[in-house]
């Protein structure tokens, strides 16, 4: 059958607009998993994860939760994520299996992204790789890792540069002020605030590189309060997102 000029070019349009993407279609979810399950007896892990998934849903990612760290053992799930997001202590002190770090350490070297909240700096408290990696880290004892009580405080934004931190200003927030963090590997310090516990200026936002990948470490998150006051909220979201795509648009 022959075909006419004027259908070889209807057929061509209709073929152009099939396979080109739709106007208003919307960018792809960035993929995070969120590892919790377990920490100390004041942190409510299931509320400050489900405030932490609540503020990362309300932006531009898709979030999925694991109560298990052993899903680090499987290299296959870690490649539907960008992102990582540690919200667990390890109180139980579980070591992780060396097939675990592994598939943690490759997937951040490989170029996918690690958020580190609060006290999960601890989590794993003999994997030297896992203390580099996170920037700093908190050492349980005396003269150690520490804050003072629960109280607001001025937190002090160090770089208008960086994509995390552009046009947010200084704050208050409502939370523990971490402070004495252990580590000495180059970090960039966004955020910071005097403590009063430990007389110093403590960082309190960073971030780091590792191999390929991104590590954005917050030390915000105590409560549920802490977590969704308006300045932290956006930090996590920018530094997430960050994390996962190296940039925030």
């Amino acid at each position: 059958m022959r075909l006419t000029l004027l259908t070889l070019i209807a057929i061509t349009a209709l073929t152009c607009a099939s396979s080109a993407p739709a106007a208003d279609a919307k960018p792809a979810k960035i993929k995070v998993l969120i590892i919790t399950g377990d920490d100390v007896g004041v942190h409510k892990w299931r509320e400050t994860t489900e405030a932490t998934r609540e503020v990362l849903t309300a932006g531009k990612f898709d979030v999925k939760v694991s109560e298990d760290p052993l899903i680090l053992e499987s290299a296959t799930a870690l490649k539907n994520y960008d992102l990582v997001f540690l919200n667990y202590y390890n109180a139980k002190n579980q070591p992780l299996s060396d097939l675990a770090k592994a598939n943690l350490l490759g997937f951040v070297k490989g170029g996918k992204g690690l958020a580190v909240a609060h006290l999960a700096s601890a989590s794993f408290k003999e994997w030297d790789d896992f203390h580099k990696m996170v920037g700093r880290y908190w050492v349980m004892g005396k003269d150690k890792s520490g804050h003072g009580p629960r109280a607001p405080f001025k937190v002090n934004i160090k770089s208008q540069d960086h994509p995390i931190t552009k046009g947010v200003q200084d704050f208050q927030a409502d939370d523990e002020l971490y402070a004495k963090l252990q580590g000495d590997v180059p970090i960039n310090v966004l955020a910071t605030a005097d403590s009063d516990w430990s007389k110093q200026t403590e960082p309190l936002v960073f971030t780091l590189e590792y191999g390929q990948g991104r590590v954005f470490h917050e030390t915000f998150g105590h409560d549920v309060k802490a977590i969704k006051t308006e300045s932290v909220a956006k930090l996590i979201q920018r530094g997430c997102e960050w994390a996962a795509t190296g940039k925030v648009e």
